[in-house]
């Protein structure tokens, strides 16, 4: 049977609700820098290609526009609750930026940071495009693209989520994003915690030393360098877990 124009429209309605909703927050592809435009035409193009395999996997059209109503209100739930979890892992990057500014000197050397919109801490600002540019030159991104089209096994098209269960969810994605944030920054909090310890020793045996104009250059200078070591392994951590979360979701 070919289906008619209002189910076209309400199928093609129904997979942009989700994808769209998953696109508006998806790490790399809903930055607040690209501009609206883009992102909703890229979020069109993506349903349109993807549309097909979903189409039989979606409910009939109902006959009450409430119940339609429903239905486009439900995927817009899903949609976001997946794109949110995405999101949450990028504030790992935030997390340890800003510890890792605070043990070097570097907490109050602020820049706009284009992934949270607002002014962040310089490091931050660092690791999150840092993390970003290589979300999409391991080709992370492509998991997370067939991460939407699989979503709809396990969250039922037309069938509205646990609201007690998406809670759990982020709340679990909160805890395990600022866990990394900080595994992340722990090279620099060993070094912090070091590098203060040596300094009120030495304050206390040279008390007529200007400690502050010594510390200063040298925990900065030392703190980029440790950086510099661990950047590798950072990225290499923090993309295994988005891996993680995309595989884990397909």
């Amino acid at each position: 049977m070919i289906p008619q124009a209002p189910e076209i429209v309400f199928a093609a309605g129904l997979v942009f609700a989700r994808i769209g909703s998953i696109l508006m927050l998806m790490p790399g592809f809903g930055e607040p820098s690209i501009p609206v435009r883009i992102r909703l035409a890229f979020a069109l193009l993506v349903c349109l290609i993807v549309g097909p395999a979903i189409a039989p996997v979606l409910p009939p059209m109902p006959a009450q526009p409430l119940a339609m109503t429903a239905l486009v209100m439900g995927e817009v739930v899903v949609g976001l609750m997946i794109g949110a979890v995405a999101r949450i892992f990028m504030s790992a990057a935030a997390v340890a930026g800003q510890v890792i500014g605070m043990q070097t000197s570097l907490a109050m050397a602020q820049s706009f940071d284009p992934s949270q919109g607002q002014q962040g801490a310089l490091i931050a600002t660092f690791l999150n495009l840092t993390f970003l540019v290589l979300l999409f030159a391991t080709n992370i991104h492509h998991l997370l693209l067939q991460m939407m089209v699989n979503s709809y096994s396990v969250f039922d098209a037309g069938r509205m989520p646990s609201l007690a269960d998406g809670a759990q969810w982020a709340l679990e994605a909160f805890i395990d994003a600022f866990r990394i944030g900080v595994q992340l920054a722990a090279p620099l909090i060993v070094f912090g915690l070091t590098f203060y310890l040596a300094l009120g020793v030495l304050s206390r045996l040279m008390p007529q030393a200007q400690i502050f104009f010594i510390a200063m250059p040298s925990n900065i200078m030392v703190g980029l360098f440790i950086l510099t070591i661990a950047l590798g392994a950072m990225a290499a951590v923090w993309l295994e877990r988005m891996q993680r979360f995309a595989v884990d979701m397909n």
